[in-house]
C-alpha cells in the first residue's frame, strides 16, 4: 500500500509525461502547510524562468502574517504571471505536482490567468 505522499508523487509524474509531450513551460507548484511556491519552468526542463514563494522578503511584507492560505497563494500566482510575462513566457501547462485542484493550488491557478498566463 502507498502512503499519501507515494500517491501525489505518482500522480505527478503521470502528469509530467504528459506535460512533455506538449512542448510547452510548465507553471508547477508545491505546497507545505506554511508556505506555497511556484516555478514556470522551460519547456525542455532545464531552466526556471520564472518563480515566487510567501517566502520572498517582499511578498511576505504584503501577507498579513499567514503564507499557508487562499490569500497568500493568489498573490504567488500574481506574481509569478508578472515574473513569466516578463521572461516572455505567455503559455504555459500547469503542473500541480499530484495536489488537487482545490483551495491554495487552485486560488493560485486562478490569479495566474487572471494575471495573464494562458493555461
Amino acid at each position: 500500500m502507498l502512503t499519501k505522499k507515494e500517491q501525489r508523487l505518482r500522480r505527478s509524474r503521470q502528469t509530467r509525461e504528459r506535460i512533455a509531450k506538449q512542448g510547452v513551460a510548465r507553471l508547477t507548484v508545491f505546497r507545505t502547510n506554511l508556505h506555497i511556491y511556484a516555478s514556470v519552468i522551460s519547456d525542455d526542463g532545464t531552466k526556471v524562468l520564472a518563480s515566487a514563494s510567501t517566502v520572498e522578503k517582499d511578498l511576505r511584507a504584503e501577507l498579513s502574517g499567514n503564507g499557508g492560505n487562499a490569500a497568500a497563494a493568489a498573490l504567488v500566482g500574481k506574481r509569478v504571471a508578472e515574473k513569466a510575462k516578463a521572461a516572455g513566457v505567455e503559455k504555459v501547462a500547469f503542473d500541480r505536482a499530484g495536489f488537487a485542484y482545490h483551495g491554495r493550488v487552485k486560488a493560485l491557478a486562478e490569479a495566474a490567468r487572471e494575471a495573464g498566463l494562458q493555461f
